[in-house]
């Protein structure tokens, strides 16, 4: 249980989940009944089991003694409280002049996963952007940044391939879909387009990466949600996290109800894609046709 989840985030994430299975499974309590216990208010405990707000020392020594944790338990769950207050700078903390708290919050769980499921209806995946891809649409998403700041944005886009992807020993499990339009949309330029192109073949052969196409005639089954990801984690006290995009921008969700909905909705859309030769073949016709 100690911190091996790699950023704050996750540590209180994990740390959260623990002491809510420790109230609610072992103990039978209610938020209200250890919230009077402890002397803090049932919001404040509730963002605790969230990981959305750190444990105090006191707080944390009032829970051990009132769920009765035994020694060896209560060991492992302070080396991980303790963990929740280290200042550990993830890498991305250079960027924070452009860096979004949403941004930093979707971050920090990739930095964490084991795998990711993704689908994207219009766009390629932030991990398989070629430079000027990602230049191309940072600069379109972002137009009232300034040049240096698009540029920190794409090295930020430029890092999270290293490290969850290109340059690790432990590279994220990627599943992704994508449609044929994602394919189709010259983003860039054409001959961005044909670099990008080029890239996802050279990506779709990596081991960690599955790639798979909803071709235009599987279009009613492929285009009717919003692009979403789906984190996975090895340690069993962090549960899946889901981000979806909407014209507000990104949402966090993290309901069983609507991962298991999107789990469903996922696997609805594996089973109207080709599988990764047929759409490694698709890519092929695409970049010929257009070369």
């Amino acid at each position: 249980m100690a911190a091996s989840n790699g950023t704050l985030l996750m540590s209180r994430v994990t740390l959260g989940r623990a002491l809510r299975r420790l109230r609610d499974e072992t103990n039978q309590l209610t938020l209200a009944e250890v919230a009077s216990a402890i002397g803090c208010d049932i919001s404040l405990l509730s963002r605790i089991e969230l990981g959305k707000r750190n444990c105090s020392q006191q707080h944390f020594a009032k829970l051990m003694d009132l769920y009765k944790v035994p020694a060896h338990e209560r060991d492992d769950l302070a080396e991980l409280h303790a963990a929740t207050r280290e200042r550990r700078q993830p890498w991305w903390a250079r960027y924070s002049e452009v860096i979004t708290t949403a941004y930093e919050r979707f971050l920090s769980f990739e930095a964490a996963a084991s795998a990711v499921h993704e689908y994207q209806v219009g766009m390629v995946p932030g991990l398989l952007q070629t430079e000027g891809y990602a230049r191309a649409v940072i600069a379109a998403g972002f137009a009232s940044l300034g040049p240096d700041q698009i540029d920190a944005l794409v090295e930020v886009r430029e890092m999270r391939q290293r490290q969850r992807l290109l340059e690790t020993d432990t590279p994220l499990t990627c599943h992704y879909v994508i449609t044929q339009a994602a394919l189709k949309f010259e983003v860039g330029g054409s001959q961005a387009h044909q670099e990008q192109l080029q890239y996802l073949l050279e990506l779709s052969e990596h081991p960690s990466v599955e790639l798979k196409v909803i071709p235009y005639e599987r279009g009613e089954e492929g285009v009717q949600i919003a692009p979403f990801q789906i984190f996975q984690f090895t340690d069993d006290d962090v549960p899946d996290v889901a981000f979806g995009e909407s014209v507000a921008g990104s949402l966090t969700l993290d309901d069983p109800r609507d991962l298991r909905r999107l789990h469903r909705l996922f696997t609805n859309l594996v089973g109207a894609a080709l599988d990764p030769d047929e759409s490694r073949d698709l890519i092929t016709r695409i970049k010929n046709e257009e070369d």
